[in-house]
């Protein structure tokens, strides 16, 4: 069977600084058409406040993209990203903010997978080092079969108009 030619190649992109992190989650968000997982202890690095992540995430979510997000704790988000707050008001129909059940706090992976093809991710969450891996369902797999019993342990985190207050 022959390739088509419009057809993508998988791309691998190590990284093992903050700012190379930043910019492959950045490259990941702005890929995503449908929909974004996101599973990380507490997105303390993931700037999800920032301007330039917040246009990323309203521009996905203006085009109909669904964003789900599981942490073991809101706290971050509710205290350093305001903008993410008011991202999760105005698209409270699209974003669902889910927290573990105590028996997952042990989970230490950090991922984000765009669309079931696309994925960034540090193999523990207080280390920088990990992978972007673009253009391969195969290696969102098992990332996503993880995060559906990931999901199927959460209970509700923030709501729109929730604060840690």
């Amino acid at each position: 069977m022959e390739m088509q030619s419009d057809s993508m190649e998988k791309r691998v992109i190590p990284f093992d600084t903050r700012a190379a992190f930043q910019e492959q989650l950045r490259q990941c968000i702005s890929s995503a058409r449908l929909t974004l997982r996101l599973f990380d202890p507490d997105y303390s690095l993931w700037e999800l406040g920032s301007t330039q992540m917040d246009g990323l995430l309203r521009h996905f979510l203006s085009h109909h993209g669904k964003l789900e997000l599981v942490a073991h704790t809101n706290a971050e988000l509710e205290r350093h990203a305001p903008r993410f707050l008011r991202l999760l008001t105005d698209y409270s129909h699209a974003i669902e903010c889910r927290l573990t059940a105590p028996s997952l706090k042990q989970l230490t992976d950090s991922f984000c997978v765009a669309d079931g093809r696309h994925i960034v991710r540090r193999f523990h969450s207080d280390h920088l080092r990990g992978e972007a891996v673009y253009d391969s369902e195969p290696d969102t797999q098992v990332p996503l079969e993880r995060y559906a019993a990931i999901w199927a342990e959460t209970i509700p985190g923030l709501r729109a108009g929730t604060t840690g207050l």
